[in-house]
């Protein structure tokens, strides 16, 4: 649960793109839904309409080239995305919700998972 190499070069530019946009409204969905119980929100990622989680900002709506949905890892382990036996390993991987946003990547065939760390608050 590294970030790929293959994810950095080929979709990290437009993803951090369109991250800075939409970052805040990430991290507060991810509090909300540590808040309702489930303590590691995923954002699924793509260009298209996904059957994870719920859409949270469509691109047309923001502007920017992905659609951002809200999900958790209760729902990739019933729709069988994270294999039971390897939710220990998810979670050891997984980062703080306060400094990184977990993103789930689906792009065609390649799919992953990327931790991007939240812009620091400008004050």
């Amino acid at each position: 649960m590294q970030n790929s190499p293959e994810l950095n070069g080929k979709y990290l530019g437009t993803i951090t793109k369109d991250f800075a946009v939409v970052a805040h409204t990430l991290k507060d969905a991810a509090y909300q839904i540590k808040k309702h119980g489930f303590e590691y929100p995923i954002f699924p990622v793509s260009k298209s309409v996904l059957p994870i989680g719920e859409l949270l900002l469509a691109k047309e709506d923001v502007a920017i080239a992905w659609n951002f949905n809200a999900s958790y890892l209760e729902e990739f382990v019933q729709l069988k995305l994270i294999e039971s036996e390897r939710v220990e390993d998810f979670k050891k991987a997984y980062k703080d919700i306060d400094e990184f946003c977990c993103l789930f990547v689906v792009d065609g065939e390649f799919n992953n998972f990327v931790f991007i760390p939240y812009p620091e608050d400008e004050d």
